[in-house]
């Protein structure tokens, strides 16, 4: 009975002591909870201060950039556009030297069936300065651009080219206005120091004077095709040779195309067509050995180019090649007269150069040029045109000329130059020794 008794009360002890350890741990657990729910308060007001602080900052940059860019309207508003264009051109200098020796008198040189233009003889003997240059060019702003080129040479200082030229007109349209070189042909759109060669082809000393420059207006138009398709347009005032006089201020015009594309990597051809054409010239002066003389008529010019070029694997750095030809063909009709005579003249005159440029390395080049001229010219007075040259007598004008040239940089080149000149029939051995250095900023040429 008493061993009952004390196993009784055992058992009540323990059972009455679970409540008070689960109180504990209650009391534990919801002192855990005041905790984490103060740090997760504490942490919620930090964000929200955060989070208007962020706020209030972008609001004000806001305001200030609103100030700034109101500010910045303002001033653009108030001041004078004239300062918006600043004077600060892209200057180009071209030096051009030149040693030449003849075994005719260069006085005396002629090119028989043709009427030369007054810069289309030969550079006098020995040492010249050539035809040095000087071009400023600039972007006027984001709709034009401007170039001036002036030229220096024994004879004095002339404007060779000042124009305008459009930026982004229109998807492949340029207009450019002024004192240019026309479009026609393929050498005639460069200038005399970009040539392969010291001088100029017979054809072109013999129709243009060496070079046709136009002051006017010229419209190009750049096909959206694959392949490099180009159409342009000239009107000029006509008072540059072969023309000369104006008619109603066109004097002159011209239209011409050039098509090219790529064979490949390694090379690309270019094909041109062109036409010049002058109506009512009036006192075109052409010089004879010595004696002047002038036509009245009109004229006009065809013309056919093709270039082609190779590079290995497209780098022209080391090695390239380049073959060149251009063919053209003038009719005239008119009166030719000077103070002794006057006789109607028919002129049908063509004649064409080919030449071949190879780059062997990274610093020389050589080159052959062959020119070949012809002449069927006609009038009332054969004497009269026999005396001032317009008749060749059966005799076909050519030339071969030879050149190796020392490139050490884009900037600088020593060419040697040799012809062997038929423009008469008496032949003339000539030797050219040229230099040409470009100092300050130069564009890329053409194709």
């Amino acid at each position: 009975m008493r061993k009952a008794l004390v196993i009784a009360a055992l058992c009540a002890a323990t059972f009455n002591s679970y409540p008070v350890f689960a109180n504990d741990d209650i009391d534990a657990l919801k002192r855990q909870l005041a905790t984490m729910k103060q740090n997760y308060e504490t942490r919620l007001y930090a964000l929200e201060i955060g989070l208007k602080q962020a706020q209030l900052k972008a609001n004000l940059a806001n305001v200030k950039s609103n100030q700034v860019e109101k500010a910045m309207v303002e001033a653009k508003s108030n001041s004078p556009r004239s300062t918006q264009n600043s004077f600060n051109p892209a200057i180009s200098l071209i030096l051009d030297g030149r040693y030449a020796s003849y075994s005719n008198n260069p006085d005396d040189y002629a090119l028989a069936g043709f009427a030369l233009g007054e810069e289309a003889g030969l550079d006098q003997s020995g040492f010249s300065v050539g035809e040095s240059e000087i071009t400023l060019s600039s972007t006027i702003d984001d709709k034009f651009y401007g170039q001036m080129t002036l030229a220096f040479s024994d004879e004095g200082v002339e404007v060779e080219e000042i124009f305008f030229q459009t930026l982004g007109l229109s998807d492949g349209l340029t207009v450019k206005g002024g004192r240019f070189f026309s479009g026609i042909g393929y050498l005639n759109q460069q200038h005399a120091h970009a040539w392969e060669f010291a001088d100029a082809p017979l054809i072109y000393r013999g129709l243009f004077g060496n070079q046709l420059s136009n002051d006017g207006l010229q419209v190009t138009y750049l096909m959206p095709t694959d392949t490099f398709f180009q159409v342009g347009g000239e009107v000029g005032n006509g008072t540059n040779y072969p023309s000369s006089g104006s008619n109603s201020g066109v004097g002159s015009w011209s239209v011409f195309t050039n098509i090219g594309d790529d064979i490949g990597i390694e090379s690309s051809w270019q094909l041109g067509l062109s036409h010049w054409e002058a109506n009512h010239i009036k006192g075109r002066e052409s010089q004879y050995l010595g004696d002047s003389f002038a036509f009245d008529g009109d004229g006009e010019i065809n013309g056919l180019s093709f270039v082609y070029k190779w590079a290995p694997r497209g780098n022209p750095k080391n090695r390239n090649f380049m073959l060149q030809y251009e063919y053209f063909q003038r009719d005239e009709k008119g009166v030719v007269a000077s103070d002794l005579f006057s006789s109607s003249y028919r002129g049908e005159q063509s004649g064409w150069y080919t030449q071949a440029i190879y780059q062997f390395s990274p610093v020389w080049r050589t080159g052959l040029r062959f020119d070949r001229l012809s002449s069927d010219n006609s009038g009332n007075d054969l004497m009269a045109l026999n005396t001032v040259g317009l008749l060749d007598n059966g005799h076909h004008p050519e030339r071969l000329s030879a050149m190796l040239e020392w490139i050490p940089s884009e900037f600088s080149r020593i060419r040697l130059q040799a012809n062997h000149d038929n423009s008469t029939k008496k032949s003339d051995n000539q030797l050219l020794l040229q230099y040409t250095f470009s100092l300050g900023s130069h564009g890329a040429h053409q194709y």
